[in-house]
């Protein structure tokens, strides 16, 4: 079954690490956590991961009585926005969740696991 893994981040760290200066401490945390990504790889769990753009450069579409309206930027004040994904595709929901514990343990950050709807379809 597939899992999509959604990291959060604090917005001040989010808007520290995307300043262009890279900590030691953060890059060796990246480095640890593509050795574990290249470990999903090679048993053949991890499908993709990408980091997101900031959510000031953000869209979000609502239905309104008047049509679909977009609204540009971040829509409200948050402690913490999606910083990345990732998918993986594992036997179970523990097996998800024992992979979403080490990446939690490596980087640090909260990880939401949500299952793919219709994953075996999706190819």
């Amino acid at each position: 079954m597939k899992y999509l893994l959604l990291a959060y981040t604090p917005v001040a760290t989010w808007d520290a690490e995307n300043s262009g200066i890279d900590s030691e401490e953060a890059m060796a945390a990246f480095a640890v956590y593509q050795r574990f990504q290249e470990e999903l790889t090679a048993t053949g769990e991890f499908v993709g991961s990408e980091g997101l753009g900031h959510p000031a450069v953000s869209t979000t579409l609502r239905r309104t009585p008047d049509g679909v309206v977009a609204t540009d930027g971040p829509f409200a004040e948050l402690k913490e926005v999606l910083a990345s994904y990732a998918v993986i595709d594992c036997a179970s929901q523990e097996r998800a969740v024992e992979i979403a514990g080490r990446i939690v343990a490596i980087l640090g950050e909260p990880i939401e696991i949500r299952p793919i709807m219709c994953a075996d379809l999706t190819g």
